[in-house]
């Protein structure tokens, strides 16, 4: 059995050579890793052999890690981009009852709030006048919503601000907007395109199993609902992130078995824009006080899923992000280094994860970011929400002659 590593040795990692490791590297990982490097193709293994990365430690642990970071210099180069956004949370009341969330409230609670239309458009205006291109609209699902409540959100939002992009509604959401109305799927999401939405979080996935799904939240949509809602929402022309939820009761195997679904669904649409591992807060979770869940992701865990993601969806899903909110500053460094080129949005607001127990901060300034970025010798670029705008964030003098040669993105 491999030997488990330690935190300095995890830590120093990025200091290590794919081609200096390789040879440390046990054949079955290392066979694997260099067919997809050299196909840059993460179809290139098999889901057995996708399996024994999801659970490599010591050598084959630090081979993983290098060769993600070699095929994220191949695939999105030397840039790491972000997105200048807010997150509007528009009410905190919900009945649905995730395990893992510490922010809903019930109805009859002292701190609840909910926002009306307009009220939304304040924030995006305000949003706007900071420099944000996108606004991020979730919230908990409250009985009684008017159900044409997500449409007037829209409608008031593009209102105040005609050029903000809409990036709103998990899955989750949208099966509730469906019941308010009645309407068809297809035509539901229609609608809400067709009056604003530009993208739809492909959050409320945390584990695309029923089972663990059954324990995270009982009452939560199906992983069948959400496939559906996914694939309906690309075919409407309404693209969407995805994500996956990791350090709770899951498995490797459930990673594994995640990225590959994403894979097809990637496959079959072309509408994801990119992958967010979500790492479990649990400190002020029930999910964790019933003893449910592990005390959230270890520092292999993190970078592991980061790495893995790269591998795997390579050439499906190129755009790796890693959730900032979820971890501390030196982490999230460490985790662009394990495949990982863009750092998600500025948030502005961020209220779901903090609640939960995270400390990473509600709001990272575009100068933040820029800073962190260099840190890691890599180069700062600000995007849109669909990564068709990369701007990069210094000036060409301080960039090597090499550094400028990077790839314009499309």
């Amino acid at each position: 059995m491999s030997r488990k590593l330690s935190t300095t040795e995890l830590e120093s990692f990025p200091s290590l050579d794919w081609f200096d490791l390789a040879p440390q590297v046990t054949p079955v990982v290392r066979s694997s890793l260099e067919r997809i490097l050299e196909t840059q193709n993460g179809n290139a293994i098999s889901q057995e052999e996708a399996y024994a990365l999801a659970h490599s430690e010591g050598d084959d642990l630090l081979g993983l890690l290098a060769a993600a970071n070699l095929l994220r210099a191949e695939l999105s180069g030397n840039l790491v981009t972000y997105v200048v956004n807010r997150n509007i949370n528009f009410t905190n009341i919900c009945f649905v009852g995730c395990k893992f969330c510490a922010f809903s409230r019930g109805p009859r609670e002292s701190d609840t709030y909910c926002l009306n239309p307009d009220q939304v458009a304040q924030k995006a205006i305000e949003a706007s006048q900071l420099g944000a291109t996108e606004v991020c609209i979730q919230g908990g699902l409250p009985h009684g919503l008017p159900p044409l409540y997500y449409r007037d959100i829209l409608r008031a939002v593009k209102g105040a601000v005609p050029g903000m992009h809409i990036h709103a509604f998990s899955p989750m959401e949208i099966i509730y907007g469906v019941e308010l109305t009645g309407m068809p799927l297809a035509d539901y999401l229609s609608m809400l395109r067709d009056n604003g939405l530009g993208t739809l979080p492909g959050t409320a996935a945390e584990i695309l199993d029923d089972e663990i799904r059954h324990i995270l939240s009982a009452n939560k949509l199906t992983t069948a609902q959400w496939i559906e809602v996914i694939r309906t929402a690309h075919r409407c022309s309404i693209r969407s992130t995805s994500t996956m939820m990791y350090g709770h009761t899951e498995t490797p195997e459930h990673w594994v078995r995640q990225m590959l679904l994403l894979r097809g669904i990637q496959e079959e649409t072309g509408g994801f824009t990119e992958f967010v591992p979500l790492g479990f807060v649990h400190q002020n979770t029930l999910l964790f006080q019933q003893g449910l869940s592990r005390t959230g992701p270890t520092l292999a865990e993190h970078l592991k899923v980061h790495a893995l993601a790269r591998v795997l969806l390579a050439g499906s899903i190129n755009n790796i992000q890693v959730s900032w909110v979820k971890l501390n500053r030196r982490l999230s460094q460490l985790c662009l280094h394990a495949g990982a080129n863009d750092y998600g949005g500025t948030l502005m607001e961020e209220n779901i994860s903090r609640e939960a127990g995270a400390t990473a901060g509600q709001y990272t300034s575009p100068e933040d970011f820029q800073s962190l970025i260099l840190e890691t010798g890599r180069i700062p670029a600000e995007r849109n929400t669909t990564y068709t705008s990369i701007r990069i964030k210094l000036p060409l003098e301080e960039l090597t002659a090499e550094e400028t040669l990077e790839p314009e993105f499309a």
